[in-house]
């Protein structure tokens, strides 16, 4: 559809101008109104000084320290105000309808609590238009499913109209609080025995791998206490009730930050890596936050 756009017969006011000497009438007062739009006293004055000149009218009376509507100036003024409100307006309902920017992101739970909320604060830094609405779920995404990029650990399970691309490696390690560490210092796994071991039902076996992997042998704890998921381990961790073996993507975070302290860290295990994928319906947008990821990827620091 097309639209005719006729250009307008009688040319407009200067509107800055306009703008100017509607706040100065408003106020009754130059200075009032400079301190309204933010410039300087002389600003306003010239502002008015141009509007008078391009009308051919006095719109105020000057007096010391003081100044006042004209009959013509209060006539201007009774009917810019109105039409300045109005465009302001028309802007204001047009600006509400612009299309939203918004990117899906499907993740795990723990993987969006430990890993992408605490750097979502640089994308949004860098693309402030750009709204990134976390989905999370336990449940390997689907095509048909409504996000934009999913993102989970292997190559099983992922949809054939998916694009997937590799993304950080990983590994297992143990972690402590510091304060539990306090006057208890780790030099070996044996060390191990006093503290007592945190553990998830969606990551149960992490534990016992590592201890295969590093040829440890059998260690038991002084306890065990099991939690559903990997985060609500780490929040145990955090408070001091025990130690863990969690993947490094979920804690580098909380490390760097001094919240928790890398156990043995010359002995972790390498894990399935971590991928992405790109829905079928990817927004444009979506190009953003996979440049960021990618990014943030690379630089994810070590243990």
């Amino acid at each position: 559809m097309c639209y005719k756009i006729e250009r307008m017969k009688d040319p407009l006011p200067p509107l800055n101008a306009v703008r100017a000497f509607v706040a100065a009438a408003r106020h009754q007062s130059f200075t009032l109104a400079a301190n309204e739009l933010h410039i300087t006293h002389s600003a306003i004055s010239h502002q008015v000084k141009a509007l008078e000149g391009y009308m051919g009218v006095r719109l105020f009376e000057r007096r010391v320290r003081q100044v006042s509507l004209t009959l013509e100036g209060l006539r201007f003024f009774n009917q810019a105000d109105g039409a300045l409100r109005q465009i302001a307006e028309a802007a204001r309902s047009v600006m509400h309808q612009a299309p939203e920017r918004v990117v899906r992101i499907n993740v795990r739970p723990s993987f969006a609590v430990r890993w992408l909320i605490p750097r979502l604060p640089r994308f949004i830094a860098l693309y402030p238009d750009i709204e990134p609405h976390v989905l999370t779920t336990t449940v390997q995404p689907e095509a048909a499913d409504d996000f934009d990029v999913a993102i989970r650990r292997g190559l099983k399970g992922w949809s054939d109209a998916m694009q997937i691309c590799p993304f950080i490696e990983d590994e297992v390690c143990l972690v402590a609080s510091p304060a539990m560490l306090a006057g208890h210092p780790v030099s070996d796994p044996r060390s191990l025995a006093r503290f007592t071991l945190l553990r998830s039902r969606t990551r149960k076996g992490d534990w016992d791998a590592w201890l295969e992997h590093g040829r440890s042998g059998s260690i038991k704890p002084a306890g065990q206490m099991l939690f559903d998921h990997v985060h609500f381990v780490l929040q145990a961790v955090e408070d001091g009730l025990g130690f863990a073996a969690v993947p490094v993507s979920l804690v580098s975070h909380d490390i760097a930050l001094g919240r928790l302290c890398c156990l043995l860290p010359d002995q972790r295990m390498p894990i399935t890596r971590y991928y992405y994928g790109i829905g079928p319906n990817v927004v444009p947008d979506a190009q953003y936050f996979l440049e960021w990821l990618a990014l943030e990827g690379a630089n994810a620091p070590g243990i």
